[in-house]
């Protein structure tokens, strides 16, 4: 049975990232997009739960660029199958790429042809590729089974979840698992997903700052999510109201 490739898009214009959802005939593709996301910083907090193959990059975001992403996502990833999107003027800026592993890039406005074509190839690595997305997942080691590891990423977190770029991958990495087996032990030891549990402190420590009358944009950056808007979406979602409504 064939799978359905996931893609990922990352800009910070909404409007590009409706038009790249409806421009493409995904299902012909045998693609589906899982996710979006505004800025690079939202992109390596979510991205471990959308679970990416493919993903579509401005160059040029706010709070964390295309290239700062790519370097951050390929290291954590080096599987995922990144197009990086330029504009004509900012194309000299995008070469800095060059020694990443970027699959294509592609100039803006983009042709809806030009991106079919670029997916076709990308399917077509991504057909051939072994040990995948797929494999990883459902990859279980019971020798890994340590006992206290759940209480040292626990601390890990505690002493540096300041740090913008921390997300399952990274701490997986870190302490030597595999993602997915990291995933499940995670979930299965404190109840909650890595990523809630790594909110949960960020959005703990913001209520401090939002109660001492810290500005939003300073206690975004303070907390390890330097992009306001994310930020505010991740402070509603945890306190149900707006950051300049809690005191």
């Amino acid at each position: 049975m064939n799978r359905t490739y996931r893609v990922m898009v990352i800009d910070d214009e909404e409007s590009a990232r409706k038009l790249m959802k409806a421009a493409i005939k995904w299902d012909e593709l045998g693609m589906e997009v899982v996710g979006e996301a505004a800025s690079g910083i939202e992109a390596i907090n979510i991205i471990d739960d959308l679970r990416p193959d493919i993903a579509f990059v401005d160059i040029s975001m706010p709070f964390m660029d295309g290239i700062e992403f790519t370097q951050t996502a390929t290291a954590r990833y080096p599987d995922l199958i990144i197009i990086i999107m330029t504009a004509i003027d900012q194309f000299e800026y995008a070469r800095k790429c060059v020694s990443l592993p970027v699959f294509d890039y592609m100039l803006k406005p983009m042709v809806r042809e030009e991106i079919t074509k670029v997916l076709e190839r990308a399917k077509d690595r991504l057909d051939k590729a072994k040990d995948f997305w797929e494999e990883n997942q459902e990859d279980s080691d019971p020798d890994l089974a340590e006992e206290n590891v759940t209480e040292a990423i626990k601390k890990y977190l505690e002493e540096n979840f300041t740090d913008s770029t921390l997300n399952l991958a990274f701490i997986a990495q870190h302490f030597g698992f595999s993602s997915s087996y990291l995933s499940r032990k995670f979930k299965q030891d404190t109840g909650k997903k890595f990523v809630e549990y790594l909110n949960d402190l960020r959005m703990k420590k913001a209520i401090q700052y939002a109660r001492s009358g810290v500005k939003m944009y300073l206690t975004a950056s303070e907390v390890g999510i330097p992009d306001p808007n994310y930020f505010s979406r991740c402070f509603k979602k945890y306190t149900g109201m707006s950051y300049s409504d809690y005191h």
